[in-house]
C-alpha cells in the first residue's frame, strides 16, 4: 500500500517561489526522493492551498491571476497533488464570481457531504451552496 502524506503550507510556498533557491533545491531533492524511493503520494488540502494563496500575495507580492497560475504549476507538476483532486485544479484556473477561498470551502464542505451556508451572493451561485435569508431580530 502507497503511503500518503500531507505537506504543509511552508512547503508548498516553498515550490511555488522557489525562494530562498538553496533550500528550494532541497525541499524538490527531499520531496523526489520520498515519491520515487520511498513511493510516498504527497497532497495539499484545501487548507493548505488557501493559505499559501494569500502567502503569495501577501509576503511575495505576486497578483490573485498569477498566484493561481503559479499553485497550478506545482499541483500539475506530479510532485504533489490537490487532496480535492480535479476540483481545485478548476478552481484555481475559475477567474470569475467568488473567489479561490470560497470556491475551496464550498469543495471541502461538499467532500464531507455538506451543503454550504452564505451571506455571500456570489458564493451562493456556486453548487450546493445556498444563500442565508436572515430573519428580522424579532426584538
Amino acid at each position: 500500500m502507497t503511503r500518503r502524506c500531507g505537506i504543509d503550507t511552508s512547503i508548498l510556498v516553498r515550490l511555488t517561489t522557489g525562494e530562498p533557491a538553496q533550500d528550494f533545491g532541497r525541499v524538490v531533492a527531499a520531496l523526489t526522493h520520498l515519491v520515487e524511493v520511498e513511493h510516498v503520494a504527497l497532497f495539499a488540502s484545501h487548507m493548505v492551498i488557501g493559505e499559501a494563496y494569500v502567502a503569495l500575495q501577501h509576503h511575495y507580492a505576486v497578483g490573485k491571476v498569477d498566484a493561481k497560475a503559479a499553485l497550478r504549476s506545482v499541483l500539475s507538476s506530479g510532485l504533489v497533488a490537490p487532496s480535492g483532486g480535479d476540483a481545485v485544479m478548476d478552481a484555481l484556473a475559475t477567474h470569475r464570481g467568488c473567489g479561490l477561498l470560497d470556491r475551496l470551502i464550498v469543495l471541502q464542505y461538499g467532500s464531507e457531504d455538506l451543503g454550504t451556508l452564505t451571506l455571500d451572493r456570489k458564493m451562493a451561485a456556486l453548487p450546493g451552496v445556498d444563500r442565508l435569508a436572515p430573519r428580522g431580530s424579532g426584538r
